[in-house]
């Protein structure tokens, strides 16, 4: 018997290694308005959350309240380069294949970011017939990620209780929002700048970590980490 009736994954960092390349382009257009971060900077502030809330920030450092027409920009921008350029995280699909095989589809994908981006990562992680109508975008919650908000629309659409699911995270912020709907969640932590560490995870409350994908089926399916 599988330890979870669902298993809900985040996209971003975890189906596709989308993180440096949005994180260039959101310094990029920020740079445009007067202030330069660098890599680091940059993936400390915003990896794990939504661009759009941090307008208040934008306008302290810059003087400019960013509105929806600038945020379309950009996001137009990013959704033109990660079209060029985005890669799948190495195993991620087989791996949703397979737990998607033993729980009966009962998967789905939960992220903070909008619907357009979501669905076109899907895409290019050549998962859209596995997620079918079961992807989620937090912006088009009350509240996105850390809010559990988009986690429990996954599992109510699932028609699974958020406890008996497990969430796939790679971000501090994920973790928090998996935690708040009552979920367990596992972190994914390979190398890389825009990845957090395992240690930050587990301190954040994962109930365990990994680093790649070829281990998660195992993970989720065979049993519930002690605690």
């Amino acid at each position: 018997m599988a330890a979870f009736e669902a298993v809900l994954f985040d996209c971003d960092g975890v189906l596709v290694d989308s993180e440096p390349i949005t994180n260039r382009v959101q310094r990029e257009v920020l740079a445009e308005l007067g202030w330069e971060l660098t890599e680091a900077e940059g993936i400390a502030r915003f990896v794990g959350h939504a661009f759009a809330d941090f307008a208040p920030d934008i306008h302290e450092a810059t003087g400019v309240w960013i509105d929806e027409a600038w945020l379309e920009g950009f996001r137009a921008r990013r959704d033109a380069a990660l079209r060029a350029e985005l890669r799948p995280v190495p195993g991620a699909a087989d791996a949703v294949r397979a737990i998607a095989d033993a729980l009966g589809g009962r998967v789905a994908c939960a992220s903070g970011a909008d619907r357009a981006k979501t669905q076109m990562q899907v895409d290019i992680a050549g998962l859209s017939d596995v997620f079918g109508d079961r992807i989620f975008s937090g912006m088009e919650c009350v509240l996105t990620k850390p809010a559990p908000d988009v986690y429990l629309a996954a599992a109510a659409a699932l028609g699974v209780d958020p406890a008996a699911c497990a969430v796939i995270e790679d971000s501090a912020a994920g973790v928090s929002a998996g935690l708040a709907a009552g979920a367990t969640v596992f972190g994914f932590a390979p190398q890389g700048p825009t990845h957090q560490l395992p240690e930050a995870l587990l301190a954040q409350g994962a109930a365990a970590t990994f680093s790649a994908m070829a281990d998660l089926p195992a993970l989720v399916l065979g049993g519930r980490p002690r605690a």
